[in-house]
């Protein structure tokens, strides 16, 4: 690691548990749709929605690194079936993406950030999702922010470690990237040729295409790995 200048990070699950956070802010967006556009709640159920969504996803390509148009897009249809004004999306998906932001950083996270930056390396996010790690306590760790929809690209595609490059003015050999997802964090950053570091925190068995150059449970590993414990 010791061509390493700059380290990036993907956010859900990696820096928080995710699921959860997703699970509660869709909930309360559904709820929040159901006391102000009732027709909605009586056409849908929170799964359907969740249906709609996956299968628009798989129908558009162009809004698979999009989450947030993504989701707009779902809400807009639902309101113009049961003949709502699809302008509400706006005003819902602001409901959304508040709660969507309500993490809890894993308890290891904010002090190795505060080790790596102290220890002179350039941090950055790369995200497929719609987290902002500005939107949180966390921003002042991080020298820049990238997400799918900023880049035009999303993970696996190389282009986002190629922009997280040029944001820290390295090479691949001097950028490492660590994130939980074998088929977009890791194939990704294979692509790119940067080294690719695997967040195992749940200590899943290796499968096929999971061959990062390194391994670690939590943040304190990955301080390790740098010589920093």
């Amino acid at each position: 690691m010791d061509s390493i200048r700059a380290i990036t990070f993907d956010l859900d699950d990696t820096l928080w548990d995710n699921r959860p956070v997703l699970m509660a802010a869709e909930q309360l967006l559904y709820d929040w749709l159901v006391r102000n556009y009732p027709r909605i709640g009586e056409r849908y159920t929170l799964e359907d929605m969740r249906s709609q969504r996956i299968e628009l996803y798989r129908q558009d390509p162009e809004l698979r690194h999009n989450i947030s148009e993504l989701r707009k897009t779902s809400l807009r249809q639902a309101a113009e079936s049961v003949g709502y004004d699809p302008a509400l999306a706006e005003s819902a998906f602001a409901v959304f993406l508040e709660a969507r932001h309500r993490v809890e950083p894993y308890d290891d996270v904010t002090p190795a950030l505060r080790r790596l930056k102290t220890a002179g390396y350039q941090l950055g996010s790369v995200t497929n999702g719609n987290a902002d790690v500005r939107r949180l306590g966390i921003a002042p760790l991080f020298d820049f922010y990238l997400t799918a929809e900023s880049v035009g690209r999303a993970k696996p595609d190389p282009l986002m470690f190629e922009e997280a490059c040029r944001r820290a003015q390295v090479g691949p050999a001097q950028l490492a990237h660590v994130g939980d997802e074998a088929d977009t964090d890791l194939a990704g950053g294979h692509a790119a040729g940067v080294t690719v570091i695997w967040m195992n925190r749940r200590n899943q068995p290796r499968g096929a295409g999971i061959n990062p150059h390194a391994e670690v449970r939590d943040m304190y590993e990955l301080l390790a790995l740098f010589g920093l414990d």
